[in-house]
């Protein structure tokens, strides 16, 4: 019986398992592919057109509910802060994007990417029609694309993880790059 296509974990003293159909990897890279578009873009956009988060932090949260509403208007009324996540956010948004679009470094790309999509879900929170919107099954994709090692598919990650140094394979040299790559 072949495993090419299985998977496996356990959390908690609980086993889940499933086996994998042959298009899947496919999939996978497609969504890969679609968040580094989208991310991009939106990366590209927030540079070419000056993007400034000081009125969304002070002032959208609160009229929208946002259980962190609080937070986001002490992050609002920072300088520091503010000039932080005006240059964080597009330029996170491109280089994660890029990473993904390419397939480097996308374990960290992904995992920024569902960071950010965690802080724009309370931002822009909106439960009229549930606790899921778009925000959080875009977080979701971002961690699929993390768990399912998508860099490896078409990507730099797995050109980078068969690399040797000094004759010993780049990942088991350094173990830390398992997070970081794949």
């Amino acid at each position: 019986m072949s495993t090419a296509n299985t998977f496996e974990s356990r959390i908690a003293g609980v086993t889940v398992s499933g086996e994998a159909h042959s298009l899947s990897a496919w999939f996978v890279l497609a969504l890969r592919l679609m968040m580094g578009i989208a991310f991009t873009y939106a990366g590209v956009a927030k540079i070419v057109e000056p993007f400034d988060a000081r009125g969304y932090l002070l002032y959208a949260t609160p009229e929208n509910g946002s259980p962190l509403a609080d937070l986001f208007v002490t992050m609002g009324s920072s300088d520091l802060f503010v000039a932080f996540v005006n240059l964080a956010v597009p330029w996170g948004e491109l280089l994660i994007g890029l990473g993904l679009i390419v397939g480097f470094m996308t374990r960290m790309a992904a995992f920024w990417g569902a960071f950010m999509m965690l802080m724009f879900y309370f931002g822009n929170w909106d439960v009229a029609h549930g606790v899921i919107n778009g925000d959080f099954a875009y977080m979701l994709v971002f961690l699929a694309v993390a768990a399912f090692g998508a860099g490896r598919i078409l990507g730099l990650d797995g050109i980078v993880e068969k690399m040797e140094v000094g004759g010993v394979p780049l990942t088991e040299r350094y173990p830390i790059l398992d997070y970081v790559l794949g």
